[in-house]
């Protein structure tokens, strides 16, 4: 049971945070009779399979088999420990969490971390404004066409080329040194004591998560600035904030933008978003130095029906739009590519042309992904004539399809007919028969699980291993007993009495059992509110909340008969296991046989004696037992 925050101060932010609402923010919902649905951001939904209940104030997702109350939404969304959460849901809510004694929340040091780039993130902004050091800045902003008005938008900074200028603007209250290195801004020296500033003399993009709160710096390289290190742009190192990889730039001044259009621009660098924000496009953000990945495409799914990746017209962005494919077919996408003319960037674009050519070029030139890489591949072939090259295009095209998961014939409709097109053009472009594409696509997807399963029996990995304390591992009965303690908690003081506590095996179960039991003696109605307000572990969230369903849908009308019935189902079939010398019930979950064999004959005897049962003998009829347990799980 968690003891670090009161269950009152948990249950008051509870009840000011509406579950809806909170899970409303990032994902978009629709009522579904009880309950509200949208499409789960932590897998690829196409099918909303996340379920948010008003009433219990939960959530769950049943194919990732996520779940929880607002706290474990907050904890699973943002990747933050449960006081991080609470800490987060407390300042929405408006309520101290520094109340009294035991309500005293500590301040995680993530929360630490974020303060320390808050505070960095001004004294930059500052030093750009009005520092006369930040002068080389603010000339090239200028000459790049950026107003005053996206510069503050943005707060992009100036870190000036003295190496200790940022430890200079320390003072009471202002973070450590230790904690500016830890979020990447200082370096600690190698020619003896103290730290430098890692992005001397670099004019400062701040790099912000969705919610607004800054987590790194994207740092450039200015004309006429001596600086110790030569690349044009570095971005802060991975912590625990920021992962270049899964963070997009602008997304929390687009997402907004994003929800009204349902549609994204991915630009390619930093002045290319803010151009584009400038000039009327809200929707813009931008990939840091990276290729658009499969993280930063589930983060755009939650609001965005369509993507399009804005890329530079030089060679290597044509490059880069080849790959967008396997994408498109992975993750099932309506992704879409705009390649500039004359090699030009967005921002030059923009400024040269103006908002009006760039909309036109948006409605008229934008292709398809696989439109796109069909172009890409099939560059300077002459598709009727240079056969070999033609095929050669064809096959790889196939295999980036092949590489996406295979459909099933009861995969969603969508997928199926989405692919149904895709190999049609396939086979219209290529003027080959289509059943000769389909033919070739089944070849290059054995070929390709061929090759996967040799380098998994290379490494010695073993497939389709479960963890041992997965929800899924219940023994039934332990199950079905849970369920019934969840759907009737004022049961619980009479289950603990009659059956016996040896017999919940599960390390999760044995955490609800045991606190369930706790509550009751404490004169406190075990329920599944209060419950959730007991574990901050999510997997212990989420297994309530499977366990409620269950009590929900089962509609249980006699809890006593089933308490009975469990019972003696499980007596039977210990008493079975005891009979037949039996050393592998697996249900039970014991480590050893032999410690299984000796558990089972101490338990029996004991609870032989505390019920009645007569004394088992030898040569028990296994079909009998099995059919007087009136159908529960054996």
């Amino acid at each position: 049971m968690a003891r670090s925050v009161s269950p009152e101060l948990k249950q008051r932010i509870k009840e000011a945070i509406d579950i809806v609402e909170l899970v409303g923010r990032t994902i978009p919902l629709r009522r579904q009779g009880r309950l509200f649905v949208g499409l789960c951001p932590w897998h690829d939904d196409t099918h909303p399979s996340l379920q948010v209940n008003p009433e219990r104030q939960s959530f769950k997702c049943w194919v990732c088999d996520i779940g929880g109350d607002v706290f474990a939404f907050v904890m699973k969304m943002e990747g933050v420990s449960f006081p991080e959460a609470l800490r987060i849901l407390a300042d929405q809510a408006g309520i101290p969490i520094t109340a009294s004694g035991a309500q005293t929340v500590p301040g995680g040091e993530k929360q630490q971390l974020y303060q320390a780039m808050a505070w960095a993130e001004a004294e930059y902004h500052r030093c750009l404004l009005d520092s006369p050091e930040a002068e080389p800045a603010r000339r090239y902003l200028a000459e790049r066409g950026l107003s005053q008005e996206s510069i503050r938008k943005f707060r992009l900074g100036f870190a000036p080329v003295a190496a200790a200028w940022i430890l200079s603007r320390m003072g009471p209250g202002s973070p450590s040194a230790p904690m500016l290195e830890k979020v990447g801004l200082l370096v600690r020296s190698s020619f003896g004591p103290g730290w430098y500033d890692r992005f001397r003399g670099r004019l400062l993009f701040p790099i912000r998560d969705w919610q607004g709160r800054p987590i790194g710096f994207g740092g450039r390289l200015l004309p006429g600035v001596d600086t110790p290190q030569p690349a044009k742009y570095i971005n802060s190192p991975e912590t625990s904030l920021f992962a270049k990889s899964r963070v997009l730039y602008g997304l929390d001044l687009a997402k907004e933008g994003i929800r009204r259009t349902k549609q994204v621009l991915v630009m390619e660098g930093y002045t290319d978003c803010m151009m584009a924000h400038q000039m009327g496009f809200d929707n813009a953000v931008a990939v840091l130095g990276t290729a658009l990945g499969e993280d930063h495409l589930r983060t755009l799914k939650r609001w965005a029906d369509r993507i399009v990746l804005v890329l530079d017209g030089d060679q290597a962005g044509q490059r880069r739009a080849a790959e967008v494919l396997g994408l498109f077919v992975s993750q099932n996408l309506d992704l879409w590519i705009l390649t500039l003319p004359e090699g030009m960037d967005p921002c030059d674009f923009l400024l040269l042309r103006g908002p009006e050519a760039f909309a036109r070029l948006l409605e008229n030139e934008t292709v398809d992904a696989l439109e796109h890489a069909y172009r890409i591949h099939t560059q300077a072939v002459d598709i009727r004539r240079d056969i070999q090259a033609a095929m050669a295009a064809l096959e790889a095209l196939l295999e980036i399809v092949a590489s996406a998961p295979r459909l099933r014939e009861d995969s969603p409709q969508q997928r199926l007919l989405r692919e149904q097109l895709l190999l049609q053009r396939l086979a219209e472009h290529f003027r080959v028969p289509e059943q000769l594409v389909r033919d070739r696509l089944s070849e290059v997807r054995r070929t390709l699980r061929r090759r996967v399963q040799e380098a998994v029996a290379r490494a010695g990995l073993r497939s389709g291993s479960a963890n041992p304390n997965a929800p899924g591992r219940l023994d039934p009965i332990e199950r079905e007993l849970l369920v019934l303690m969840v759907r009737f908690p004022h049961l619980v003081g009479r289950i603990a009495k009659d059956f016996p506590h040896e017999a919940i095996r599960h390390p999760w179960a044995q955490q609800i059992y045991w606190t369930s039991c706790q509550l009751a003696e404490a004169g406190q109605l075990p329920d599944f509110h209060r419950l959730l307000l007991e574990f901050e572990q999510p997997e212990l969230q989420n297994l309530l909340v499977e366990l409620d369903e269950e009590a929900q849908e089962k509609n249980i009308q006699d809890p006593l008969a089933l308490l009975d019935d469990l019972k003696r189902c499980y007596f039977r079939r210990a008493t079975q296991v005891q009979a037949l010398g039996c050393s592998a019930a697996s249900s039970l979950q014991l480590s050893e046989p032999e410690d299984e064999h000796r558990w089972l004959r101490e338990l029996l005897e004991r609870e032989r004696i505390r019920h009645g049962i007569a004394c088992p003998t030898e040569g028990v009829n296994r079909s009998s037992e099995t059919s007087a347990c009136n159908g529960l799980p054996q």
